[in-house]
């Protein structure tokens, strides 16, 4: 006899559920290919965001497909052109006031004005309002990460939680931001109780291998890809949290396998932004969540891009163009679409 599986197939081991991503085959999906509607992919929004801009005067595309001219600072998405679609006008006059960072960020994703005198009073980000209603068939409504640790100061009369979070929960709060992919691996694959050192693939491993033999071929060969691509995150995140780095420390029950780093910028960013787009495309690819914000850094930012050669923190880097380009600001800005294009590919 057959048994026919859910859409929401999952592995389940000893405190682990682990979503699959997509497959054709009639045990997974519990219905024959002739009679089932045509498989459609289901709604999914990513946003993804740089704080303190792009130099305006290359950040411009003409035409569209094939014929897609774009400025210098849209170079790593050249790749993608037949797939871009550029939008324009949505400049909203009557919510920007100050003037500053602060008080042009936090109500990005609503539109909605921001009190100042630090005060916090932004609108429900369009995300959470899309996680409302396509995340009740999910495990995870959405996921927000970032790769720089919120600013709870003050500047110039609004308060900078403005300037570090694009992801709001209601207007006076912004959602929870996760720092640490092994924080953000684990929500995705482990249950709260068993949530620590026991590899994510070591506790499903079983049911995947009786899996396997369930399936197409062709299924076989898309498992192997997803759990081969699952199994290296964990390397990485295992690897960075022997080097020290922010994004390998995670809390055990009892205490934290790393002390916990005093800086909110991590030592790697190349590293950990790669592992976040990872993390956000698994999310995707095993339909664990359909909504997700990345924000690799905050507008007003203290990030520095030593692995680029810039020693000019961004904040300060993004006042010294002058009008025009500098080779380091292209840099940056480069570095930040990169994480975009490394999602796309």
């Amino acid at each position: 006899m057959k048994h026919h599986l859910s859409r929401r197939t999952m592995l389940r081991g000893l405190g682990v559920s682990m979503a699959l991503p997509w497959m054709e085959s009639r045990v997974v999906w519990g219905d024959t290919q002739r009679s089932a509607p045509a498989s459609q992919a289901p709604v999914r929004v990513a946003v993804l965001f740089s704080g303190s801009g792009f130099h305006a005067g290359h950040w411009w595309a003409k035409g569209a497909g094939r014929e897609m001219e774009m400025g210098p600072v849209l170079e790593p998405l050249s790749a993608f052109r037949e797939k871009l679609l550029f939008v324009g006008g949505l400049y909203n006059e009557q919510a920007l006031k100050g003037n500053i960072h602060s008080s042009q960020t936090g109500n990005l994703l609503s539109g909605a004005p921001l009190a100042d005198g630090g005060e916090i009073r932004s609108g429900t980000s369009f995300d959470q309002v899309l996680a409302r209603h396509y995340g009740r068939s999910t495990k995870i409504p959405s996921l927000v990460l970032g790769c720089e640790r919120s600013n709870p100061g003050i500047h110039k009369n609004y308060s900078m939680l403005y300037s570090s979070h694009i992801s709001w929960s209601s207007p006076t709060a912004p959602t929870p931001l996760e720092l640490y992919p092994s924080l953000a691996f684990d929500r995705l694959f482990k249950d709260q109780a068993e949530r620590g050192e026991q590899s994510v693939l070591d506790a499903v491993l079983g049911e995947a291998t009786r899996f396997r033999q369930r399936v197409s071929r062709r299924d076989q060969q898309k498992l192997d890809e997803y759990l081969n691509s699952v199994r290296e995150v964990e390397r990485r995140i295992e690897q960075a949290g022997k080097q020290g780095e922010l994004q390998g420390w995670r809390p055990t029950i009892d205490k934290p396998n790393l002390p916990r780093p005093a800086e909110g910028i991590p030592k790697n960013l190349a590293e950990h932004a790669q592992l976040m787009c990872d993390i956000l495309v698994l999310g995707f690819q095993t339909d664990t969540t359909r909504v997700a914000t990345l924000k690799i850094n905050n507008d007003h930012s203290y990030m520095q891009f030593p692995h680029l050669g810039v020693e000019v923190g961004h904040h300060e880097l993004s006042h010294s163009d002058r009008g025009v380009q500098s080779p380091d600001w292209l840099k940056v800005n480069h570095f930040c679409l990169e994480q975009l294009a490394y999602i796309a590919g």
